[in-house]
This record gives C-alpha cells, sequence and structure tokens, in this order.
C-alpha cells in the first residue's frame, strides 16, 4: 500500500530513498506513487511481503483531500517493478465477501459496480488485505461497504484507538489529530510564517525554535497573570453586580409564578368557552346548511301554478296552448328528475310531493296521447288533394300543411319519448299506420296517372301521324339536378333529332317516357324526402338542436308554394349524414357498384329506425315503381336505356343521405340493368336471326343501320352519365354479334359478292365505331378498318383480273424462260418470245380497246356496289392504281428483255389516266 499525497517532498530528501524507512534500494522490492514520485518498499508497506510479489492488487491512498485507490497492477517484463491495469476508488466498494469466517480459504469477492473474484497467495495475505480494507473505510469513508463471511477477531481491532494509532503509524505513517482537524486560515499562515522568518533555525533546528516559543510563552502568561490581579476591584463590583441581578431575577420568577396560578383557572374556563363556541358554530352552520337544502329542494320541487294549469287545462289546439302545455311539461319533467339525494327522498313531503307529480303526468300524457291519436287517424282518413287539381301535370299532394300543424307537437313527443317510451313508440305505429293508407292511395293514384299519360300521348301522337310530329330539338327533357338537394349529375338532354333508330312516333314517345320518368322520380323523392325529414324531427330520431317554432325566413318552393319548417330543414339530416370523408363501395348485384359514406354504429342504428319507419309509411312504393318501370319496359326495350340512366342518377343524389328512397332505389336500378342487359341480349338474337333478300343486292345490312342508330341514340343518352360503362359492355358484345353476322350473310348471299358485302358493311360499321371515339371499341375499331381494306383489295384484285390477258400469257412465259436460266437479254431470240410475235399480241389492245374494256368493267362495278355506301369512286380508284402498276411491269419486262427494240404499248400512262378520269365523269 502506497500513500499517494499532493504535498511535494521536503527538500533535501533523495526521492530514490524509501519514504518510509529513509534506506536506499535494498534487496526489497519497490513500488513508486503516480502523484509524488516517492518510493516505497513492499515491505515497508505494511500490507504485503516480499512473499506477496505475484498478487494482482494493491491499496494505493493519496491526502488533501484524502481518496483511497485500490489498483490491480501487473508485474513489469523486466521483473523489477509493477504496471497499473484496472483501479478502482474504495468509496465505490460495496461489499467485501470473505466467503466463510470459519473456514479458511484464499478466495474472497469485491463487490464494485459487479463482482469481481480474487484468490490470495496465502491466507494470512487474504486477511491482513480485509483488515487494511477495514481501517481504511473506518479511517476515510463515511458509508462504509459490507463486510460479510468475515471472522470477527480481523474487524476488533478499530475498536482500540491506541492499537489503531500505532498500527497506522507503522502502516502508512498517517497522523490523525482529530477527527474536528481545520485547515489554517490566511491570516494563520501569514502570522506563521512571520514567526518563523524572525528565528533563523526554525526550519534547520526545530528544538531551538520550540524552546524560544516556550519562553515567548512564559512571558505572555505573566503579563496577563498581572493584568488580571491589577483589576481585581473591578472584579469585586462586578460580582456585587451580578448577585443584585440574580435576586431581582427571582423576584420576577416569584411573580411570574403567581401569575401562572392565576392563569392556569382561566384557562380551563377559556377553554370550556371555547368547545361552547365550537358546538354553538357547529349548529348554526347545520342550521344554514339544513335551510339551504330544503329551500333547494323547495325550488326543485316547486311547480308553478301556471303549470299546473296548463297540464291540466291546456288549449292542445291553438299554437299558444301548445307552446305553454310544452313548458309545462318540460318543468314537471325537471321537477320529477331534480337531482336530490336519496336521503331527502324518503322525507313525506318528498314522497307527497312525487305522488302528486307522477299523477299530474299521467293525466297530461293521456290528454296527449288522446289528442295527438285522434289527430293522427284525422288525416289518415282524410282524401287530402286529388289529382284532378294537377290534372294537366303529373305530380303528387303535397302534405305541407299535415307537416306544418304536426311540428309543432314535437317537443311535447320527446317529452313523451323521455317520460314513456312505450306510448311513445305505440303513438308512432299509430301515425305510420293512419299515414300509411293515404300515401298509398296517392302513389297508387300517381303510378296509374304516370301510365295513362304515356297511352295517351301515344294515342294522340298515332292519331295525328307521322307528318304532325313536331321536330325534337333541344332539350325536351333533361336529366335534371335536384337543386334543393344540392346533388350533382349529368345535365344534358336526350335529343332525339336526327336519330332513325325507330319510326318518328317510337322517337318521340321515348322523348315523353324521359320526361314522364323524371317526373315520377322527382315527386317520389321530393315526397319521401319530405316526409323522412318530418319523421327526423318530429320523432326526434337525431338530435338538431333546432328551435320548434317555425322559421321565421320562408323560401319560396319550386312550385311557388310557401316551403314548410320540415322542407326547410332538409339540410339538416343531410349534414347529419353527410360528414363522413371516407366512402365505401357497395355491390349491388348485376355489376352494380354503389359507393357510400361509411357510418357508426349510431348513425347506422339511426338509418335502420328511419328505414323501417318510412317502410311502414310507403310499403307499395318499390312495388308500385316497380310495375311501372315494368309496364314501359313492356311498351319499348329501348325505355330500359332512359330508366337506366334516370335511376342512377337519382340512386347517386341519395346515396349521402342513407335514406330508405336511397335503398327503395337501388333496388330498382338493379331491375332495370337486369331489363337492360334483356334489351341487349334481344338486339343480339335479332342480329343472329336477321335473313337477307337473295334476290337483290345486299347492300348495307340492317343489322349494321341498326347498330348505328343505337349507338347515336344511345351516347345521346349515356352522356355524363356514371352508367357509360354499362353501355360499353354492351357495345362490346353487340360488335361481336355484328362482326360474326356480317361474314354469315357475306358467305350466304348468292346475288353480291362476299367480298363486296364485307368492304362496304365494314366500311360503314369502321366509320360508326370512329365516330363514336370510344376508347373500349379501339380494337374493334382497327379490326373493322383491317377488314374493309382486305375486302377492297381482294374485290379489286378479282374484278380487275388480267385486263390485257394475252399480253399477260406472253410475259409469263418469258419468266419461265428466266427460271430455266436463259438471261432477260437472250429471251428475244426464242422463236416463241421474238420481236415478232411480241408486236402480234400488242396489236390486240389497242387504246380504245382497252378504254371500252375499262367502261365494261366501270358498268359491272356499279352493278355491284349499292350507292348508299359511295364506294364506286374508292373501287375505280383502287382498280386505276392496280392498272397502272400492271403497265409498268409490263413496260419494264420490255426495256429488259428487247432493250433498243422501240418496241411499247399503244397507249401510255397518261392515256390510261385520262381512260379512268373520263369514265369516272360519265357516270
Amino acid at each position: 500500500m502506497a500513500l499517494e499525497s499532493d504535498d511535494d517532498l521536503e527538500p533535501g530528501v533523495d526521492v530514490n530513498r524509501c519514504r518510509q524507512c529513509n534506506k536506499e534500494e535494498g534487496d526489497s522490492k519497490r513500488m513508486q506513487c503516480d502523484l509524488c514520485d516517492a518510493w516505497f518498499h513492499l515491505t515497508c508497506s505494511g500490507l504485503l511481503s516480499d512473499a506477496t510479489m505475484n498478487e494482482d492488487f494493491y491499496l494505493n491512498t493519496m491526502e488533501s483531500p484524502v481518496k483511497v485507490y485500490i489498483y490491480h497492477v501487473k508485474k513489469s517484463d523486466r521483473g523489477d517493478g509493477h504496471k497499473k491495469k484496472m483501479a478502482w476508488l474504495l468509496r465505490d466498494l460495496r461489499t467485501v465477501d470473505g466467503k466463510s469466517p470459519e473456514k479458511p480459504t484464499a478466495e474472497f469477492d469485491l463487490l464494485f459496480e459487479k463482482v469481481y473474484k480474487w484468490m490470495a497467495s496465502s491466507v494470512e495475505d487474504k486477511e491482513t488485505f480485509i483488515s487494511s480494507l477495514w481501517r481504511l473505510s473506518h479511517r476515510f469513508l463515511i458509508q462504509k461497504p459490507d463486510f460479510i463471511n468475515i471472522p470477527e477477531r480481523l474487524l476488533e481491532d478499530i475498536k482500540d484507538p491506541h492499537m489503531l494509532r500505532e498500527k497506522s503509524q507503522s502502516v502508512d505513517d498517517i497522523s490523525i489529530e482529530g477527527e474536528d482537524y481545520q485547515a489554517l486560515s490566511a491570516k494563520e499562515e501569514s502570522d506563521l510564517e512571520l514567526l518563523m522568518s524572525e528565528c533563523q533555525v526554525a526550519i534547520s533546528n526545530a528544538e531551538v525554535f520550540t524552546e524560544q516559543l516556550s519562553k515567548q510563552l512564559s512571558v505572555l502568561d505573566g503579563a496577563n497573570i498581572h493584568s488580571i490581579m491589577g483589576s481585581e476591584d473591578q472584579v469585586l463590583n462586578l460580582m456585587r453586580l451580578l448577585d443584585d441581578g440574580i435576586r431581582e431575577a427571582e423576584q420576577i420568577e416569584n411573580k411570574l409564578d403567581s401569575y401562572d396560578n392565576i392563569l392556569a383557572s382561566v384557562k380551563e374556563q377559556m377553554e370550556v368557552m371555547r368547545d361552547k363556541d365550537t358546538l354553538l358554530t357547529v349548529r348554526n352552520s347545520n342550521h344554514q346548511r339544513l335551510l339551504e337544502e330544503l329551500e333547494n329542494l323547495q325550488k326543485k320541487l316547486d311547480l308553478d301554478l301556471k303549470y299546473m294549469q296548463a297540464l291540466m287545462d291546456g288549449d292542445l289546439t291553438t299554437s299558444q296552448g301548445i307552446k305553454e302545455c310544452t313548458e309545462a311539461a318540460q318543468a314537471l319533467y325537471q321537477c320529477m328528475n331534480a337531482d336530490i339525494h336519496p336521503s331527502l327522498c324518503k322525507l313525506g313531503a318528498v314522497e307527497e310531493q312525487q305522488k302528486y307529480f307522477k299523477k299530474l303526468l299521467a293525466s297530461f300524457s293521456k290528454r296527449l296521447i288522446h289528442h295527438l291519436n285522434n289527430l293522427f287517424i284525422h288525416h289518415g282518413n282524410e282524401m287530402g288533394e286529388t289529382l284532378s287539381r294537377y290534372a294537366g301535370d303529373i305530380r303528387m299532394p303535397q302534405h305541407n300543411l299535415i307537416h306544418r300543424e304536426l311540428v309543432i307537437y314535437a317537443d311535447l313527443m320527446l317529452w313523451l319519448k323521455k317520460v314513456d317510451e312505450p306510448v311513445f313508440h305505440e303513438l308512432s305505429s299509430v301515425y305510420m299506420g293512419s299515414i300509411k293508407k293515404l300515401y298509398t292511395r296517392e302513389i297508387s293514384d300517381f303510378m296509374e296517372s304516370a301510365k295513362q299519360k304515356l297511352v295517351t300521348a301515344k294515342d294522340s301522337k298515332g292519331k295525328l301521324g307521322a307528318s304532325t310530329l313536331p321536330r325534337l330539338t333541344g332539350s325536351s327533357t333533361s336529366l335534371t339536378k335536384i337543386e334543393a338537394r344540392g346533388c350533382s349529375g349529368s345535365s344534358h338532354s336526350v335529343d332525339s333529332s336526327g336519330l332513325k333508330y325507330g319510326s318518328e312516333l317510337d322517337i318521340a314517345m321515348r322523348s315523353i317516357f324521359d320526361q314522364v320518368l323524371e317526373k315520377v322520380l322527382s315527386e317520389l323523392e321530393r315526397v319521401c324526402i319530405a316526409e323522412q325529414d318530418f319523421c327526423f324531427k318530429f320523432f326526434h330520431l337525431i338530435d338538431k338542436n333546432q328551435p320548434s317554432e317555425e322559421n321565421p325566413h320562408k323560401e319560396s318552393g319550386p312550385h311557388g308554394e310557401v316551403a314548410s319548417e320540415a322542407e326547410s330543414e332538409v339540410w339538416v339530416a343531410k349534414q347529419t349524414y353527410s360528414t363522413a370523408d371516407e366512402y365505401i363501395t357497395e355491390n349491388l348485384g348485376e355489376g352494380l357498384m354503389q359507393k357510400r359514406p361509411t357510418v357508426t354504429n349510431r348513425m347506422r342504428q339511426i338509418n335502420d329506425q328511419v328505414r323501417e319507419m318510412m317502410a311502414k309509411l310507403f310499403p307499395l312504393l318499390e312495388d308500385e315503381l316497380d310495375n311501372f318501370l315494368t309496364h314501359a319496359d313492356r311498351q319499348d326495350g329501348m325505355y330500359s336505356m332512359y330508366m337506366l340512366v334516370r335511376m342512377s342518377q337519382h340512386v347517386i343524389n341519395n346515396q349521402d343521405m342513407s335514406s330508405y328512397l336511397s335503398k327503395t332505389f337501388g333496388n330498382c336500378l338493379i331491375k332495370v340493368k337486369r331489363n337492360f342487359d334483356k334489351y341487349i341480349e334481344t338486339m343480339m338474337q335479332a342480329v343472329k336471326e336477321t335473313k337477307v333478300s337473295k334476290k337483290t343486292r345486299c347492300g348495307i345490312i340492317s343489322f349494321v343501320h341498326n347498330f348505328e342508330d343505337f349507338a347515336n341514340l344511345a351516347e345521346a343518352i349515356f352522356r355524363g352519365s356514371d352508367r357509360h360503362a354499362d353501355l360499353d359492355k354492351a357495345y362490346t358484345k353487340l360488335v361481336g354479334v355484328v362482326f360474326e353476322q356480317i361474314d354469315r350473310v357475306a358467305n350466304e348471299h348468292q346475288k353480291t359478292p362476299k367480298e363486296v358485302v364485307l368492304m362496304e358493311n365494314f366500311h360503314r360499321l369502321f366509320s360508326t365505331l370512329s365516330h363514336l371515339k370510344n376508347a373500349c371499341l379501339e380494337n374493334d375499331r382497327k379490326v373493322a378498318k383491317k377488314r374493309y381494306i382486305d375486302s377492297l383489295n381482294a374485290y379489286t384484285v378479282n374484278l380487275l383480273g388480267r385486263p390485257l390477258e394475252k399480253l399477260h400469257i406472253f410475259f409469263e412465259g418469258v419468266e419461265a424462260r428466266k427460271s430455266a436460266g436463259v438471261k432477260y437479254e437472250e429471251v428475244g431470240y426464242q422463236l416463241a418470245f421474238s420481236k415478232q410475235e411480241l408486236r402480234k399480241v400488242i396489236k390486240e389492245y389497242p387504246g380504245k380497246e382497252v378504254k371500252k374494256n375499262l367502261e365494261h368493267l366501270n358498268k359491272k362495278v356499279e352493278k355491284q356496289l349499292c350507292e348508299e355506301e359511295n364506294l364506286i369512286q374508292v373501287v375505280w380508284h383502287e382498280m386505276q392504281k392496280l392498272f397502272i402498276k400492271e403497265y409498268k411491269y409490263y413496260d419494264d419486262m420490255m426495256c429488259r428483255c428487247y432493250p433498243d427494240s422501240n418496241i411499247t404499248l399503244d397507249f401510255t400512262i397518261d392515256d390510261v389516266l385520262q381512260y379512268f378520269s373520263d369514265i369516272a365523269q360519265a357516270h
């Protein structure tokens, strides 16, 4: 163990000597302090002997301030010194475990941040090391480590201060003057330095300096004694004054004791008075709190006399009376549901008042239920507005007056829902049962009127005749937006002018049907939404936080009437259902997809209530609407396209409300989609069953005409609609069938060449598909174009054939000789292909003869091609190109086989072009 200190070595001390024994190196091993560079023998440290040279740990301390380190050292390579490997502060030591207090063992553990296991060279070295740790920890540490499993004899040395002082002096030469050691102040240090400077031998001879200090101290003691003896009189006077002060203090003490005796009885009396005052304060506080509680109870259970009068005799037929009854009912509800402590509810007065409130509640609710029940039955049994009022228009009666008359009872219905929910539901059932009869009769009459409108229009148009039918230009009907509902959609017009898919009567009837269908759907939507919004408010399906008074700002309705309160608050219900930002896609079947807003469980519950109530109010709505659509579909399958677009629009317009009407329209939309698919299947079957007359030329087949008319009309109907995808699928099916049937007719027709049938019909089909500009038909358009061009080329080649047949045969022989190995220059030397033979062949085709043959060919083309498609000029131009190509071939062969012979045809290319031009202009 080496002592490390911040103090410098004394002057004149040899640093190579042992700081402990002041001897030179000798035979003993040494170690050097890291801070002061002093050397110590290991034996002089007192901790380890020479026999412990192989130990791996040492203790190392330093002073000012004292810090004790534990070093793990490693023997150097030269063998004389050691190197530090690890170091720990003694204060970080937590536990010293000696393994066993009874069984001698050289093993022990030191716990710092973790456990380190050690093995001493002997038991004695282990005990010496642990004993040193014990002493040092008690000397320098406030919080000492735990020593466990260590013999008591190693831990008892610290109890003897004398032994501790001797051992510490022998071990590390550290003297401890006392636990209250204080460092010298700056003034004390300066005085000490001055004193030592006056004595020249203070440093070299401490004994002389000590004797000098003793003499000076004796002189000072004598001076002090003489000073004390000179002030003896003053001391006697001071003693007398102290005695007088003591006597006065005794007198004051006696007075204070008497005062204490007097105050002792007063204290007891004050404590009694304080207890009485506390009891009075508690009693007064309790009385005050009881009074406040009774006043509060009285306020909560006190029902104003005017409210009692209104509940017993209030008028439920006037607006003022209903308002008074509503206020009274709400006040009664607050009294009956006041927040009262359960113990107060047992008071006789409270129980009596609650019984009176219950009787008053039963009386008023019975009177209210009876009045509303009669009112519902009355409105259900009255005939209401008849359709005769709207003789010139298709329109359902309005129920604004009924809603306005009933909506003022909305707050009373809410009150009834709170106090007696079963009775509230029974009353709701009475309303639905009564109003159901009214709506059933009105919807049935309305649908019958719509059907009659279609029949009447057809009869009147038929009697007038096709010549008197007006030309339907512009927008006779539009796929309207319901602006009041904030619904988006296409507002295009179905313009039937110029479309010949059917007779002019059929075209006019389709326009009328579109108007009637839109009117039917709009009227049903208006009536259902008005009733639904009324139910929202009257039966309080949602909390709208809207006042029950009528809206003072009335707006004019679409037909001039003042909008009712229910109509003016349509947006409230829609706003409640349109707060969701995310939508889900619902599969309705038949390839129909519908987007609906995501709803919470509470919204879903409200939706279910609304649908259930609306289903009871309009039990035959879906059936009546389905019958009307079926009736229309039977009249004309083309109506299914109008129905598909209109129904889809109205489903979208109502989907954000999640209403009963949206579901009803959705179900009808599925059936309309089925009718549309059936109509497309019928068209496909009609194309397959088409028969073409074989006695006349074919021309454009009827189903190609029909597809063109169908596509033009369908595009006008579906323009801007979200159902255009259904039309695209129908296009794909129809075009595929048309392609197949064109091939069938071309193969079966005997009067017209196959290539002509294919050319004319695929040309018309290509024009139709190009005009549609539909991306889904782009591939079919390319196929139609290719089929048309192929047919045109085939027809031209077959018709033109070999216009100069003998000349063609001659040069075929030349090509044969060339194939046999004869060069082109040597062909003229063959007898059969000499120049004379070639001139003979050329003489047979003078220009006039060629022109005559071309005129005959043109007449044949005119006879085979129809004028409707106007492809004669196209074919004639194609034949001209082919003829010129043949001419250039003959001319080239003559130049190659008969060079410098000046043999040419009787006509030139310019003559050929003039022949074709003259023939085309002549016809």
